[in-house]
C-alpha cells in the first residue's frame, strides 16, 4: 500500500527540529530510521500530515563512555552499536541484540533511540535496557529531562515522549563487581517479531554474590516488562543452578503472552523459561 500524503521537513539541529514539533502539533511524526513507522503509514495504521528527518542532527549520533556510564545518541545505528568494541565490550549483551535485528541493511539504517520510541514489546531494546536499567533522555521546548526505563513504557505502544519533544539519548550504568549479560529470542526466521525473547544482565560481588540482577522480556507482554520477581530471587544470592531454575520459572509465570501464529500461551511460557534460565547461565559465564 502508499501512504496518505505527507509533508517532510530534514531540520540541522535539534532546535530547528523541536520548532516543527512546535509547529505542528499531533500532527507530526519524527522519522528516525523508519523501519517502524514507514511499514505503519503504508499500511495507514499510521497517517502523520508532516514528517521530520532528524538524520541531518550530527549531535544525536554517538557512543560514548563518560565515567560510570555509557551515553548513546538516538540517532545511533543498529550497525553502530554492533561495531563499536568499547560498548559491546563493557556490555556483551549488545553484541548479541544487534545481530538478532533483521539483517545488515536494516541495521545499517535502524536507530536504538527509534527502536525504543516506538514502545513496541515487541521491539528488542526495551527487555535490553531493562536489564541495563538504562534512563532515557528526552528533549523539549523547556530543555532535557531525564526518565528511567521503567517509567518510560507505560502503555501500548505508549511511551514517556510528549508529541512536543524528542528522544535524544539513553545512559547505561556500569554495574560494581563481575558484570555479564546476555540476549535470546526464539524468532520463526530472521526479521520476524520475536516469539519470546530474554535479556539479561548480573553481577556479583568478591564472594560470589549477586548484587544486580537486570531480566526485560521480549513480546510477552502488551507493554515491555521486566521480570521483578525473578530478579528479586537472585539478588542476595550464590546463583546457585536450583535458584537460577526458579527465578527463570517465575519469569514464565509472570508474563503474559498471547497466542498468534508464532505459538500458544503454554509454548511461550516455557520459551521464557527456558530463554531465562540460559541467559543467566551465560550472563555468569561473561562475567569480569
Amino acid at each position: 500500500m502508499i501512504p496518505a500524503n505527507f509533508d517532510y521537513s530534514a531540520p540541522s539541529t535539534l532546535d530547528e527540529a523541536l520548532s516543527l514539533l512546535q509547529e505542528h502539533g499531533d500532527e507530526a511524526k519524527i522519522l528516525a530510521g523508519g523501519h517502524s513507522l514507514i511499514p505503519m503509514m503504508k499500511l495507514r495504521f499510521a497517517s502523520p500530515a508532516h514528517l521530520i528527518d532528524i538524520n541531518n542532527i550530527p549531535d544525536l549520533s554517538s557512543i560514548k563512555e563518560e565515567g560510570d556510564s555509557f551515553h548513546l545518541g538516538a540517532m545511533t545505528r543498529e550497525s553502530d552499536v554492533e561495531h563499536s568494541e568499547a560498548l559491546t565490550g563493557a556490555f556483551p549483551i549488545f553484541a548479541d541484540v544487534t545481530k538478532l535485528i533483521a539483517d545488515p541493511q536494516v541495521r545499517n539504517m535502524g536507530t536504538i533511540g527509534g527502536n525504543l520510541a516506538h514502545g513496541d514489546a515487541a521491539n528488542d531494546h526495551p527487555a535490553v535496557m531493562m536489564a541495563l536499567n538504562a534512563s532515557v533522555e528526552i528533549t523539549g521546548p523547556e530543555g532535557t529531562r531525564t526518565v528511567g526505563i521503567d517509567e518510560f513504557f507505560f502503555g501500548f505502544y505508549m511511551t514517556a515522549v510528549q508529541p512536543n519533544e524528542i528522544l535524544t539519548g539513553i545512559s547505561i550504568p556500569k554495574q560494581r563487581g563481575k558484570v555479564g549479560s546476555a540476549y535470546h529470542k526464539a524468532e520463526r526466521k530472521v526479521g520476524d517479531y520475536a516469539t519470546a525473547g530474554v535479556a539479561v544482565q548480573i553481577a556479583t560481588d568478591a564472594d560470589g554474590k549477586c548484587t544486580y540482577a537486570g531480566i526485560g522480556l521480549t513480546n510477552v507482554n502488551a507493554v515491555p516488562m521486566r521480570a521483578k520477581r525473578s530478579e528479586e530471587a537472585l539478588v542476595g544470592s550464590d546463583l546457585s543452578d536450583e535458584l537460577i531454575a526458579q527465578a527463570a520459572m517465575m519469569a514464565s509465570e509472570d508474563c503474559n503472552p498471547s497466542a498468534d501464529l508464532r505459538g500458544d500461551e503454554e509454548y511461550k511460557r516455557h520459551l521464557v523459561k527456558v530463554i531465562t534460565k540460559r541467559m543467566i547461565h551465560k550472563a555468569i559465564q561473561r562475567a569480569k
